[in-house]
């Protein structure tokens, strides 16, 4: 039987300032929702390998901890020393016994400066002397009830640990946690906005706003393009900035809009130009969020490719790229869109109605960042997309996303 391609998918992690600690890599051996073998050792090494050496720890984590499941023996034959300390966070998965041989090889770890997590935990006292070892603890909130979590808080107030609150959810749950005491924090959360409506836009951000709806009408022509640009200078000297950066490669300077226009054409510099307002409007939001909106217009763009026709891969772009707007402006999505003029397709995919090719396309996106493998192989089949396409883009969307943003900077 032939092999099938090894899946590395990756969920942020933030400190209390949603800034990205690290990320946890979520495995895949098969295309489907689960580890189907009993050999969870060889998972472990599978997940090591792709991650480090097929796909690389640069386009995964960009320099970040990589939060990756290891178990008992990958423990004690001390697989995670083949790994650099700087780069990982060993965790522990929750049904590993403490015996002495655990406890030996993690204290091993620890002297080598391993960050040592354990995960789903739930007290019980023959864990004490794992949790004298760890330096961060992972509290599961969608299984475990408030009380307990709280208990659990008082309970170890006297260890060295920091709590990580896991499949945090809503910004309510966030804030829950961090009266509590958590210092990291992992899930959905961040992509959904705190406050839903009658909040004014600043000033600036407003014209951000404006420059989306202009930039995305239809039939929009260079001369219109080049009034809206030089109505902000701070537009223009980033998208200036962006053009002569080594994401073209252009060989001599660009020096002026019109030459910029003439260049790299009307689609091209629309998306760019939608790029850099939806940073603006992004200032003093979590970055992750724009970079999970670039990688996510990449990943829709490299997966459209050669599925929908070519006038629609742009539209793929912009429906992944405006995939956080609403927490990006705190404002309801159905508000925003009706704002904009984006293909109705789009708004209905974004919106999660209507089974359209772009619909299928989002979930298809949304399913692989959850690790969602299941639904993801049925999302992938209706698209007729192969597994290896989607490896190969999504690799190549992080990869992107993150030069991207050092372009920028």
């Amino acid at each position: 039987m032939q092999k099938t391609e090894v899946h590395v998918a990756r969920q942020p992690i933030f400190d209390v300032n949603l800034n990205v600690f690290g990320y946890e890599l979520l495995f895949r051996s098969d295309f489907i929702d689960h580890y189907n073998g009993t050999d969870g050792d060889q998972a472990t090494r599978n997940v090591i390998a792709n991650s480090f050496l097929l796909i690389g720890m640069g386009a995964l984590t960009n320099g970040k901890r990589a939060f990756i499941n290891f178990t008992a023996n990958s423990i004690t034959n001390n697989i995670a020393s083949i790994l650099p300390p700087h780069l990982v966070a060993v965790e522990l998965l929750e049904n590993i016994i403490p015996n002495q041989e655990i406890i030996n090889a993690c204290k091993k770890l620890k002297q080598e400066h391993y960050l040592l997590v354990l995960d789903d935990f739930v007290f019980a006292p023959e864990y004490v002397p794992l949790i004298e070892l760890a330096d961060i603890i992972k509290v599961d909130f969608r299984n475990t009830p408030r009380e307990e979590r709280c208990r659990l808080v008082r309970r170890l107030k006297d260890y060295p640990v920091k709590f990580l609150a896991e499949k945090v959810e809503t910004y309510e749950e966030f804030q829950d946690a961090l009266q509590m005491g958590f210092s990291y924090f992992q899930g959905y959360f961040f992509c959904k906005p705190f406050i839903m409506s009658g909040k004014n836009l600043p000033g600036y951000k407003a014209n951000y706003f404006r420059i989306l709806q202009e930039i995305n009408q239809p039939d929009l022509e260079f001369r219109q393009i080049e009034n809206i640009l030089r109505k902000d200078i701070s537009l223009t000297y980033k998208l200036m900035k962006f053009i002569n950066s080594s994401i073209f490669g252009f060989r001599n300077k660009i020096s002026s809009l019109r030459q910029a226009l003439t260049l790299i054409g009307q689609k091209e510099l629309t998306q760019w130009v939608s790029l850099i307002a939806l940073q603006g409007i992004g200032e003093h939001k979590p970055g992750q969020l724009v970079l999970e909106s670039l990688i996510r217009a990449r990943f829709a763009e490299n997966l459209a490719a050669g599925k929908m026709p070519k006038s629609q891969i742009g539209n793929a772009f912009l429906m992944g790229m405006f995939s956080h707007i609403d927490a990006l402006l705190d404002r309801p999505l159905i508000e925003i869109l009706n704002e904009i003029s984006l293909d109705k397709d789009i708004k209905h995919a974004l919106l999660g109605i209507g089974h359209n090719q772009f619909f299928i396309l989002y979930k298809l996106i949304q399913t692989y960042e959850r690790g969602d493998w299941e639904a993801n192989t049925a999302y992938a089949e209706e698209m007729g997309i192969s597994e290896h396409d989607i490896l190969r883009s999504y690799r190549e969307s992080l990869k992107w996303a993150h030069d991207l943003l050092m372009c920028n900077y």
